[in-house]
């Protein structure tokens, strides 16, 4: 699919915010993350070989300039990052309960990343061109204009017809939707060209209405779906291949914070199938990434 003389080559699409995590009184801590941005980063530090670029729309003011830096330093591309003249990256609040159970506040409504793929920005087909791999999510979907989900879509089939692969997780959020049917509708349409799937079973029947793993494991299926893996939290994770394994998973001793759990599964699985290993054992990876991750406090934590 790739020559052999260049890296493995990761577009991640999406938004990436200004995070601030509630400590004790008034107290927060910034930094910053987002659902595909997370998946980034944690492709960088456990594969450092592939070639991992992050797609979206900043601004030019001093929070956009941080995070360019963050990506900087992070080894992420940024020569798909475009910058908006007048609005700026989204921002949300974190807290989390005893139990690491999150909760979230957001202030993203005009971010500039909602302007990506707009009619007078960059075309989709040029951003992906030369990429061997595109990770997208449910929230890069809702985030961007119908019109831009369009362009977007349509690049897709020639991306993929030339070789190229599409790694979706529908990570449903219903407050990004004003509408569930064509959250419905959207999140099908991108399933349905879907070459590695990666959802959360609680994001798919939450959507769709489905009563278990099974029946979303039979959707997804009935939609061409036939590879990638259904995150299921401590139950571990099943894989989308013919022959259905479910994983055996240790369970959590110590979980803090569930924030990135399914975003570094996702990457340790990609990273794992992006250098040759088959699907079992990159659920393995992503497991084992996912139980350090949520065992500290943040999305994009130290797992050294």
């Amino acid at each position: 699919m790739k020559p052999v003389d260049r890296p493995f080559r990761i577009a991640c699409v999406g938004e990436v915010m200004i995070e601030l995590v509630a400590g004790d009184g008034n107290a927060a801590e910034l930094s910053v993350a987002g659902d595909t941005y997370n998946t980034a980063a944690y492709l960088k530090r456990v594969a450092p070989v592939l070639d991992v670029e992050y797609v979206t729309v900043l601004g030019r003011d001093r929070f956009s300039d941080r995070i360019v830096r963050d990506m900087e330093a992070r080894g992420i591309g940024a020569t798909a990052v475009t910058r908006h003249p007048n609005r700026m990256p989204g921002l949300y609040a974190i807290e989390t309960d005893a139990a690491g159970e999150r909760s979230f506040a957001y202030w993203r409504s005009s971010s500039a990343a909602r302007t990506l793929f707009d009619a007078d920005g960059r075309d989709p087909a040029d951003v992906l061109a030369g990429h061997d791999l595109v990770l997208l999510s449910g929230i890069s979907l809702a985030i961007l204009s119908r019109a831009a989900r369009d362009r977007l879509r349509n690049a897709l089939e020639g991306f993929r017809a030339s070789g190229g692969l599409l790694a979706f997780d529908s990570n449903f959020r219903p407050h990004l939707w004003n509408d569930l049917e064509l959250a419905r509708a959207e999140t099908k349409r991108f399933w349905r060209c879907t070459d590695i799937a990666l959802p959360s079973v609680d994001d798919e029947m939450a959507l769709f209405g489905d009563a278990d793993g099974a029946e979303v494991m039979a959707r997804l299926r009935s939609w061409g779906v036939s590879r990638g893996a259904i995150k299921r939290g401590d139950a571990g994770p099943v894989d989308l291949g013919p022959g259905g394994h479910a994983l055996s998973v240790p369970v959590a001793e110590n979980v803090v914070d569930t924030t990135a759990a399914g975003d570094s599964f996702n990457a340790g699985y990609l990273a794992a199938t992006s250098t040759g290993r088959s699907s079992i054992k990159a659920m393995e990876a992503g497991h084992a990434l996912a139980l350090k991750v949520i065992g500290k406090r943040g999305a994009i934590v130290d797992i050294d």
